[in-house]
């Protein structure tokens, strides 16, 4: 993501107790996002982090602020929508699995948590409103724009035969 990312905890290193916060702006290099909706290479994200010292290693809490930018699963408009995501995590001194975050060189680097915690964050069907009609299953009009459209019913083949008699 960032080299902003890593953050210099050498202050708060063996010291149970002792707490600092932390903003930060990072412009991410490649996007956040799963197929339908996401935060785009070259946008902002805004983390609002604290950091605690415990015995076990350092506590991270935040929250991360950006847009994401996708297209409505309904009725495919482009749509806008404000992403506000809680995160908290561990770092710890020694990690005992792989799986771990830790700190190393006296830092820690919140790349892959604020990654998650986005990610897992994003709706895998954005609506562009809780209403949206989507689009006709038969023409694909929008149904937003024409909420009268409708089309004939159609002749059940099992019928055709009197429609061709019709038609002679």
């Amino acid at each position: 993501m960032s080299e902003s990312l890593q953050i210099s905890v050498h202050d708060l290193i063996n010291k149970p107790g002792t707490m600092r916060e932390k903003q930060v702006d990072v412009v991410i290099d490649e996007s956040m996002a799963n197929f339908a909706i996401g935060i785009p290479a070259g946008s902002t994200i805004e983390i609002d982090a604290r950091f605690e010292s415990v015995h076990e290693g350092i506590l991270v809490t935040g929250d991360a602020f950006a847009t994401a930018s996708g297209e409505c699963s309904r009725c495919l408009d482009p749509i806008d929508s404000a992403v506000e995501v809680e995160f908290q995590e561990l770092f710890a001194y020694s990690g005992t699995s792989e799986d771990d975050f830790v700190v190393e060189n006296e830092s820690i680097d919140l790349d892959q948590v604020i990654r998650d915690a986005v990610v897992l964050s994003l709706p895998f069907q954005p609506v562009c409103s809780a209403g949206c009609k989507g689009l006709c299953v038969t023409c694909g009009a929008k149904l937003n724009e024409d909420p009268q459209h409708a089309h004939e019913a159609p002749v059940d083949p099992r019928w055709n035969a009197l429609t061709n008699l019709k038609e002679d």
